[in-house]
């Protein structure tokens, strides 16, 4: 059967803020790890930087509709997701997200995979072949579309999995820890495709690379104990360096000051 698409659906939509939570709680098991956030996120690349613990990951999975807050109020391109009856089908059909670790078939081949996850998405039947083909030529993975994952590297295995969170040309791309296990000329390829999904798509990347962070986001936004700890732009951060602060270039010095300002503020050491 053929379902009618509403006119709502089929026109351009347009967010001021396409990441939205004001007081937001999420829990980890039952740890509290995300913990009162308030955030805005607008169309661009913004790195999400934080220690251990900060609730990075934890953001992220709420973010992708892993998880329902505990608390407070979240909206995705202009849905609430928060709410018990919120609509996450539309929500997610719109989200590209890539966890630190995704599950996988490991006898399919990279472009049974992408095909597969685009399906997954509810993209047209007919779009689903040429938006893998083109997914898997900007994470570089042309020549591996028809090796089987389970043949691949790790840093290959990661691509593919971008490559999926980017089939769908998605208005919000979540990507936690993408790097892990790129070589450095892998790594220049993927802030080049940061930086042209950022062009018109809300891109979170969450990373503990802050030189990645500086070179291909637009924003930066640090978290500590589950809060929002600042929020600036790499030159901002860069600047915000101390003399004398641990780190090897300005930006790093800029997050260990930052950091060491917003604990101070709260009176903590951790």
């Amino acid at each position: 059967m053929i379902r009618a698409v509403p006119a709502a659906e089929l026109a351009p939509t347009t967010w001021a803020h396409p990441v939205r939570a004001r007081g937001l709680r999420v829990r980890a098991g039952r740890h509290l790890a995300v913990d009162g956030l308030d955030l805005s996120l607008g169309t661009g690349v913004h790195g999400l930087l934080g220690p251990n613990g900060a609730g990075k990951t934890t953001l992220m999975r709420a973010l992708a509709t892993v998880v329902r807050p505990a608390g407070g109020q979240l909206e995705l391109l202009g849905r609430p997701v928060h709410e018990r009856d919120g609509d996450l089908r539309t929500v997610r059909r719109a989200v590209g997200y890539l966890p630190q670790q995704f599950g996988y078939y490991p006898r399919f081949t990279v472009r049974e995979f992408v095909e597969y996850l685009a399906w997954l998405k509810e993209m047209p039947k007919a779009d689903i072949p040429g938006a893998a083909q083109r997914a898997i030529e900007r994470t570089g993975l042309t020549d591996r579309a028809d090796r089987r994952l389970k043949t691949l590297s790790g840093g290959m295995l990661r691509r593919a999995g971008i490559a999926q969170a980017i089939v769908n040309d998605p208005a919000v791309l979540l990507l936690d820890e993408p790097t892990v296990g790129l070589d450095p000329e892998q790594r220049l390829g993927f802030r080049e495709l940061l930086r042209d999904v950022g062009t018109d798509s809300c891109v979170v990347v969450s990373t503990h690379l802050v030189e990645d962070v500086v070179a291909a986001c637009t924003e930066v936004v640090l978290l500590h104990a589950g809060r929002l700890a600042w929020q600036g732009t790499p030159e901002e951060l860069a600047a915000a360096g101390a003399a004398g602060h641990a780190g090897d270039s300005p930006a790093e010095r800029g997050y260990a000051t930052l950091l060491q300002q917003h604990r101070a503020e709260r009176g903590t050491d951790a």
